[in-house]
């Protein structure tokens, strides 16, 4: 059988692949916080025709996907001038914390801040995960966020992340808790899980889990938090189409290769008519 067949079924597999990344990314070009991902090809084993030659004679077996990354380049800014919603200026991820069946609370890591409060005072995100921050003496507490609407008429979100709460009794600005910043050692190690969250893991982080101690404030991890903005995401359309045209056309190509090998083997069978 012709090894080109089989080339070219690897390549129509790894550019259909390369399709489905691309078409996620087009989905999510209005997701918050979302990151683009980007797939890398690479040959498979060649095979030796003969060693008569002063240099190898190999013919190549197709193509393979190497990986598929996650850049965590910066997105756009979009202002909306709610106190709620925020953006990290710089590296990191807000962590938000959910209770799993066993009753165990389960961390994640996410860039979307489009933040809610409800009406207990909990920071939540939009799926109703709590929102994780430091509070107490030099911010040595981690836990959830609580502004108590019995306690603070309103509150306010400062570029260290701190929430100051304007208290009802006498008007007073008392720092609530501060928005807990994570920053993983290897943030394309992440792995998605869905609504815009990110699960740790031993490719990001040795520990391959969320401690405490990961958790820090805006200073403590070199970075800023903008409130009244979100970041959008990072993906580029102009870029995007380009790339699916390329993989359009590869998967033609490889296609047309099928076509031709199909032709050739009818040619051989006819041989003997």
């Amino acid at each position: 059988m012709l090894r080109s067949m089989y080339s070219g079924v690897s390549g129509m597999k790894g550019f259909q692949t390369k399709l489905d990344v691309i078409g996620n990314n087009i989905a999510n070009v209005n997701t918050v916080g979302y990151k683009k991902s980007r797939i890398n090809f690479q040959d498979l084993l060649s095979q030796n025709v003969s060693n008569s030659s002063v240099n190898p004679m190999q013919v190549g077996l197709g193509n393979s996907t190497s990986s598929i990354d996650v850049l965590h380049t910066p997105g756009s800014l979009m202002t909306t001038g709610v106190n709620t919603d925020v953006s990290i200026m710089g590296d990191g991820f807000f962590v938000v914390q959910n209770q799993q069946d066993n009753g165990q609370p389960i961390s994640y890591l996410t860039r979307s801040g489009n933040f809610v409060v409800d009406k207990e005072g909990q920071l939540l995100t939009t799926q109703g995960y709590q929102v994780m921050g430091r509070s107490g003496a030099n911010n040595a507490v981690v836990g959830p966020i609580t502004i108590d609407p019995a306690v603070y008429d309103s509150f306010a979100i400062n570029r260290a992340g701190e929430i100051y709460g304007k208290r009802s009794a006498d008007g007073q600005e008392i720092l609530i808790s501060t928005l807990g910043i994570v920053t993983p050692e290897n943030p394309a190690g992440l792995s998605k899980v869905g609504g815009s969250l990110y699960a740790m893991t031993i490719s990001a982080d040795e520990n391959g889990v969320i401690d405490n101690a990961d958790i820090q404030t805006a200073r403590g991890a070199n970075t800023e938090v903008i409130s009244g903005q979100l970041e959008m995401s990072n993906v580029d359309l102009t870029e995007e189409f380009t790339e699916m045209i390329v993989a359009q056309r590869g998967f033609q190509a490889n296609s047309r290769i099928i076509t031709t090998s199909d032709e050739i083997l009818q040619e051989v069978v006819n041989l003997k008519r």
